[in-house]
This record gives structure tokens, sequence and C-alpha cells, in this order.
């Protein structure tokens, strides 16, 4: 009993250092400003954010490009999710460990992977201009085509990152929902004379929202932060505003809690019988 009370003080202690407190001093960085060496109440890093142009501009397009991200992720992950759940089990755990292959890797090391393949001398733009040489030689018009795709530094490039690193995040929610599912009720809707896909649309589909609810709250709120992240935060080292740097995080925050809030929600709901469906 002392022993696990021992632990659980370390874990508290731990938790107060490296999370509690840091959260506190960013609080109280977005609250305060450095005025004639004090620091001093002052709320003009959220009223900066908000009425210049430039920072809404990050803010709405990290939102539209999260928003887009988990869409994707959710018309790919699901019918992945509902093949996995049809697996024979044999073969069930080595595709599982296939989508947990690459989430062992380090997130940079999968990015510059991604670089490697769609820069401008990339393997990807090599292929394409051997193509379009070997089609000059038939058709002279595809000399006007670009001598390079456009693959990077864009947001078609910032959406193709965030699919392939949160697309897990979509799948393994849904299909723990989808393999849990009780096999009798589509049994009975056979039986009733409801065909698959009637059977998917009333049965399956509704009994797997949580699993669904699960996986775009997986995605959407790390996908919202990776735009925001790199494009604003940068107050903090390059600029060196960390009072405006931490208003920032704040916002971010309670963009991330709301969502939070909304999604726990709807899983109460539903574990209590209502919900929407």
């Amino acid at each position: 009993m002392k022993k696990s009370r021992l632990l659980s003080l370390v874990y508290a202690l731990w938790a107060v250092m490296f999370i509690v407190m840091p959260i506190f001093l960013i609080i109280g960085y977005g609250f305060t400003k450095s005025s004639v060496g004090k620091i001093v109440f002052d709320l003009s890093g959220y009223k900066d954010f908000f009425t210049n142009p430039i920072y809404l501009a990050v803010l709405f397009r990290s939102i539209l490009l999260a928003f887009i991200a988990t869409a994707i992720c959710l018309l790919l992950g699901y019918p992945m999710a509902v093949i996995l759940s049809k697996m024979n089990p044999r073969f069930k755990g080595m595709a599982t460990l296939l989508f947990v292959l690459p989430m062992w890797m380090n997130f940079l090391i999968r990015t510059y992977g991604w670089l490697s393949l769609l820069e401008n001398r990339g393997l990807i733009n090599m292929l394409y201009g051997g193509f379009r040489s070997w089609l000059m030689g038939i058709i002279p018009a595809v000399s006007s085509w670009p001598e390079y795709l456009p693959l990077l530094y864009n947001s078609r490039a910032v959406v193709l990152g965030m699919v392939y690193d949160f697309l897990p995040f979509m799948v393994f929610p849904i299909f723990n929902a989808i393999d849990k599912l009780d096999k009798s009720y589509l049994e009975a809707a056979g039986d009733l004379g409801a065909n698959k896909w009637k059977s998917f649309l009333k049965i399956t589909f509704p009994l797997s929202m949580p699993g669904v609810v699960s996986g775009v709250s997986m995605v959407f709120m790390p996908a919202v932060t990776t735009f925001i992240i790199s494009s604003l935060l940068g107050q903090f080292l390059g600029v060196g505003d960390w009072h405006f740097g931490s208003s920032i995080s704040v916002i971010v925050i309670a963009i991330i809690l709301i969502f939070m809030t909304i999604s726990s929600r709807y899983e109460s709901e539903n574990e209590g019988g209502g919900g929407l469906w």
C-alpha cells in the first residue's frame, strides 16, 4: 500500500512539474505583458490576434486544412476499418502491424521521407520527367508542360502529410467499434429481409459512430495544431514575444477543449442510449 502511494506521489509530482506548471506559465504569459520592467495584466495579445487579418487567416486556414485532412482520413479510414474487421484472424494481426509500423518511426523521419518523394528532383518528379521526355518525341506540344510538378510547399502537400501521419488514428477507433459489434444484429437484419447495404446503413454505421467520433477527435485535434504551430508560434523563438506567443497557445488550447467537450458530450449521450441515431 505504501509503495503504491509512493508511486502515485512520484507520478503526481511529475505531472505537476511537466504538465500543470507549463500550462499555468503559458496562461500567465498569455494574460500579461512586460511594461517598464514589470509584468502587468494585459489582453493586447488576444486583441491583436483577433483584429489582425493575417493571424485570423492562418487560424481559419489551419481549421480548413484540418477539416479537409480529417474528412479524407474518414473516407479512407472507414473502408479500411471494415476490411480489417472482416479479415481472417490469422492475417488481421499482420495487417494491423502494417498500420502501426510507420508510427514507430520519428515524425521528422517520415516527413523527410515524403520530401524525398515530392521535391523537384524527387522520385515522383523523376518519373514525371522521364515520361515527359519520352512523350515529347511523340507529341511536341508536351514541351509546354512544366519541368517539375509543384508537389511541395502548398496546401495539398500539407494535407497529404496530415493524412499520412494521422490516418491510423482514424482507422483503429473505427476498427475497434466495428470489430466489437454484435454480429447477431446483422443476422437478425438479414433474416428480416435487409440487404447488406441497408444493414450497413441501419446497424453497422450507427453503432460504429462512437469509433467515428473518437477517430475524428484524434485526427482533427493534432491536425488543427500542426499548421498553426509552425506558422504562428514562431513568436516564441523567432520574434521573442513570449506573451503574444502564449496568447496564441491559449487560443489553440481553447479550440481543442471546445472540440473535446463536443466529442465527449456526444460519446456520453451515445453510451446513455441517446445520440443522433
